[in-house]
């Protein structure tokens, strides 16, 4: 196992974890957190970070049994566990099936085998075909392949051939995004060399008509579905709900009821710090009440991701702030182009979509 140069995400390549330890100590994790979602339902879990897919089945299945213990669980409940083609088991695959998995989430990034020794990655192209058919022969019916575009050296053509072979495979859910340098990173230390802007604009655009094509709707700036197939745990953070996060690096956002407050936390990123931690204060490595000056940009953020609209009244449920707070800039960015309003309900137009960052500033 091995950390890829580009990830920034908290995942460590010490060999395999002391599972059986690792999931008693998120079961009281979760013992520990119960008191700040007393009562909520659950409408998602996520299992994810670095790679779930080692974990025996037994103890994904053993990990979700404590879950459902301990906190009511929707009728529609939707549980995805992140995998990497280059440790995927059919035994596991059934395993988790059996467990009530039922969304994988597929990490391909390319089919390309030059691409993916480029990124690091210990699978080929054709391991990642495998991992999405083995998925398919043990049951899921949902299964997302994450994909990333502007590869070192990667030409149109190649990002294009890269999603004709994940559409060919018949999943209904596809996470397609651009590879950036993150700062602590091998790559960010000594970026490679990358397609140039005029590129890069001309891979977006062929990229999202080949997917329209293919009957994928873009749904958020990165993710592309069929039908009825969005993540709804994704569907949550950038709609600005809350969740709450177990695990080594695990980040929460919690809106206090009695307080009227919103607090944001993080795990200890490393496993054994973490799980000698666990039970109590000291598990977290930061906590913080978000501002009531910061909330109407972190609710822009998130919920300008998604091309689906909102209303004032969402806002406000959601941030507890005044619609008045941003009903000028709202205006404002509405004058310029980038929002539209209509019938009570704000959306991006395209232009504000393709310059989000200029959109976001409005709001600062």
């Amino acid at each position: 196992m091995q950390k890829c140069p580009y990830c920034d995400f908290n995942s460590h390549a010490n060999g395999a974890p002391p599972f059986g330890a690792y999931v008693d100590a998120l079961l009281r994790d979760l013992e520990w957190e119960l008191p700040r979602v007393w009562g909520r339902p659950v409408r998602s879990i996520f299992i994810g970070g670095g790679t779930p897919s080692l974990f025996p089945d037994e103890e994904i299945a053993r990990m979700l049994s404590g879950i459902r213990a301990r906190l009511p669980l929707l009728a529609e409940l939707e549980i995805t566990l992140e995998a990497n083609p280059g440790s995927a088991d059919q035994r596991y695959f059934r395993g988790y099936r059996e467990a009530g998995v039922n969304r994988l989430s597929i990490g391909v990034q390319s089919f390309n085998d030059s691409h993916l020794q480029a990124l690091g990655r210990i699978h080929h192209g054709e391991a990642a075909s495998a991992a999405v058919e083995m998925a398919k022969k043990v049951g899921f019916e949902q299964i997302n392949l994450d994909l990333m575009f502007a590869l070192p050296a990667q030409t149109v053509e190649m990002a294009l051939s890269d999603l004709q072979q994940a559409t060919a495979l018949g999943v209904k859910h596809l996470s397609w995004y651009q590879l950036t340098m993150e700062p602590n990173t091998p790559f960010g230390h000594n970026p490679p060399p990358l397609p140039d802007e005029e590129q890069l604009w001309e891979i977006q655009e062929a990229g999202t008509q080949l997917l329209q094509q293919s009957a994928f709707q873009q749904y958020e700036i990165s993710a592309y579905a069929k039908g009825e197939a969005r993540c709804q745990h994704n569907l949550n953070y950038w709609r600005f709900g809350d969740y709450l996060g177990i695990g080594a690096g695990a980040h929460a956002k919690i809106t206090t009821v009695a307080e009227g407050s919103i607090i944001r936390s993080a795990r200890h990123r490393k496993p054994q710090s973490y799980i000698d931690s666990v039970g109590s204060e000291r598990v977290e490595s930061s906590r913080q009440t978000v501002t009531a000056g910061a909330l109407p940009l972190e609710f822009m953020m998130n919920r300008l991701r998604l091309p689906e609209p909102f209303t004032p009244q969402q806002f406000e449920a959601r941030t507890g702030c005044s619609w008045e707070r941003v009903d000028g800039k709202v205006s404002e960015a509405t004058a310029q182009g980038l929002l539209v309003e209509q019938s009570g309900k704000i959306s991006t137009t395209e232009q504000g979509r393709n310059f989000l960052n200029d959109l976001l500033g409005l709001f600062q």
